[in-house]
């Protein structure tokens, strides 16, 4: 059996790659285009393992698709691929309607003609499941109850609209084309292998460079925050039990600001790799122009999958970021690699 996952070399793909390839005996064949974000050194543990084909391209490409589908004959297709960085689809969104509407929009076709063919319980097992974000339901007051799978669309980014777009594709093609789909809306990822454009990467690498450590506007936007491990686990409970047609919320049930973020960044690079001055990190820390539309709140209620797939996250905020500024200083050619790709 075969499991075909786009978006493979990001970052989310990546590490469930490698957890899938660590907890499953079934084969893995991963689709990226190898962007400034995608990263073939993310896989490098599973290179050469005889259950993971990588193929660079692009999900806008059919025939490639198409031709991967005929040949592999996949179970389940897992949707990752995605440009996903709000400053950069505020400054350049062409990107971002390509990949992210266009490019799912072409995913979907290819996978319900693959669909049409299969008949019996490779037709009764096959799944489609589309991997979207929390931005597409707005933003929330400091009193209003966390996004549920019902929260009306609210999109304010180029980013969240093009992924909104995406998500109306998956149903539609569901209700219409009877195509299995499931999709899951997720909360702030963090973890090893995040490009460093990210909050948390960015601030650990300009912490150890002697950078200042940015935050827009006050610093007291909101976010949830889920370990990737943890949204990965999500995930595979969505594919194994989640019901056709449906979308489940995954979240970490770690609010918290953007300026608590940092300062508690900056109190374990404190302990692990103290500044030579003795000086907190904390010192780096400078506020510049917000950007334009910036939500302020973002919050997830995951009872759904917590109370029908019996998943819930396993780290708390403070031993998944202590695991992630570990990994960070523990890789500094990974880190270095990254640098000079993004030159």
């Amino acid at each position: 059996m075969t499991i075909f996952v786009t978006g493979i070399a990001g970052f989310i793909g990546s590490n469930f790659a490698l957890n899938w390839i660590n907890e499953s005996d079934e084969e893995i064949i991963g689709i990226d285009k190898l962007t400034y974000a995608g990263n073939i050194e993310n896989l490098s543990k599973i290179e050469g393992n005889k259950r993971f084909k990588f193929f660079k391209g692009d999900i806008c490409d059919s025939l490639q698709v198409s031709k991967l589908f005929d040949k592999y004959k996949p179970r389940v297709v897992i949707h990752f691929a995605a440009e996903s960085h709000v400053d950069r689809s505020i400054s350049g969104p062409d990107e971002f309607i390509q990949t992210n509407i266009v490019g799912t929009f072409n995913l979907l076709k290819c996978s319900n003609k693959f669909f049409t063919t299969l008949d019996g319980n490779e037709k009764e097992n096959f799944r489609f499941l589309h991997v979207s974000t929390d931005e597409v339901y707005g933003t929330l007051t400091s009193t209003e109850l966390p996004f549920s799978e019902e929260h009306p669309y609210k999109p304010n980014s180029p980013y969240s609209a093009s992924k909104a777009s995406s998500d109306h594709l998956v149903r539609s093609w569901n209700h219409t084309y009877g195509l299995p789909t499931l999709t899951t809306n997720c909360s702030n990822n963090y973890g090893p292998f995040q490009f460093p454009e990210k909050l948390i990467p960015l601030c650990i690498l300009n912490a150890l460079e002697g950078k200042e450590l940015p935050l827009y506007g006050d610093g007291l936007q909101i976010r949830d925050w889920l370990y990737v491990g943890d949204h990965c686990d999500g995930i595979k409970k969505v594919i194994e039990k989640g019901i056709i047609g449906q979308t489940y919320n995954i979240g970490g049930e770690n609010e918290m600001t953007n300026l608590q973020i940092v300062n508690i960044l900056c109190e374990i690079l404190d302990k692990l790799k103290p500044r030579n001055d003795k000086n907190s990190y904390k010192s780096q820390i400078s506020f510049i122009k917000d950007r334009p539309g910036h939500d302020r709140r973002y919050a997830i209620n995951s009872k759904k999958i917590t109370n029908t797939l019996n998943w819930r996250p396993k780290e708390s905020f403070l031993s998944g970021i202590q695991k992630t500024v570990e990994w960070y200083l523990s890789n500094e050619q990974w880190i270095s690699n990254v640098k000079l790709k993004s030159q």
